[in-house]
């Protein structure tokens, strides 16, 4: 088994053919901050670069896949009178949403609890999504007074189609495992308790197949379906988050989720 050092929030290792990635942040429950980014990044290259890995499976935690953006340090910030500037992670999350489907490695997403914000980009970046029956996808970024980022909205756009894509992103209404299954999102729903096991059935089965068709399969895909990925996130993505961040309604958003309130959005 091998294992990549210098990870704080997330453990990695690589045994029989298949690297697991495993978010590993209980106190943030997965928040999806510079540091996090830049480790699924890490993790994901060396995978990559791993002559002995063939397949890759990316986990959350059991109570919670990940809750999205650090909410409470940008609150921490808005309170202090300080700058709140989130283009940097804007930017890192975008390289690597952009190396999830570019990579030439299926990769295994296995959701267990709420995958929130950032959380939902992240399921969606892999090849095939498993899910706990209790895993539950919530595109909360409306309630902040900002616009999905990661690369959902292109994501879903591409996979349930404009209307709903913008009606889920529009709303934040919450999705069950049973509805993204129905929406084409989820390849699996499974009872929790046999999570761990279903995705690393898939990950062998895939793993003992043809590596190379594979890796050209998902050159196909990607140019056929994402080959303006990497200009969008950075032309349109980026931009468009950076106008919502310094918005007076995201402030008011992040205030209103720490202190548990409805919001009172201004429009500017």
């Amino acid at each position: 088994m091998q294992h990549l050092g210098k990870l704080e929030k997330i453990i990695y290792s690589a045994q029989d053919g298949i690297a697991t990635i495993i978010m590993n942040d209980p106190s943030n429950l997965n928040a999806i901050d510079e540091q996090m980014a830049d480790e699924l990044l890490t993790a994901f290259q060396r995978a990559v670069q791993d002559a002995e890995v063939k397949v890759v499976v990316l986990k959350g935690l059991e109570k919670a896949f990940s809750a999205g953006g650090d909410i409470r340090y940008f609150y921490q910030r808005i309170q202090a009178g300080g700058e709140v500037s989130i283009d940097e992670l804007i930017a890192k999350v975008g390289v690597l949403a952009d190396h999830m489907k570019r990579m030439g490695k299926l990769i295994v997403v296995a959701v267990s609890g709420p995958a929130a914000g950032a959380g939902v980009s992240l399921a969606l970046g892999g090849d095939f999504l498993i899910c706990a029956d209790n895993a539950k996808f919530i595109l909360a970024f409306v309630n902040l007074g900002l616009v999905p980022d990661t690369g959902a909205t292109y994501l879903l756009s591409k996979s349930v189609g404009v209307a709903r894509a913008l009606a889920l992103a529009a709303t934040g209404r919450p999705v069950n495992a049973l509805e993204a299954q129905s929406l084409g999102l989820a390849h699996m729903v499974v009872p929790k308790a046999e999570l761990d096991e279903a995705a690393m059935k898939l990950a062998r089965e895939l793993a003992a197949g043809p590596l190379v068709a594979y890796s050209n399969l998902k050159r196909q895909i990607y140019d056929a379906n994402f080959r303006d990925y990497r200009r969008w996130l950075q032309e349109t993505e980026i931009p468009t988050q950076h106008a919502c961040g310094q918005s007076e309604d995201f402030k008011e958003g992040v205030k209103a989720f720490i202190e548990k309130r409805t919001p009172k959005f201004s429009g500017c």
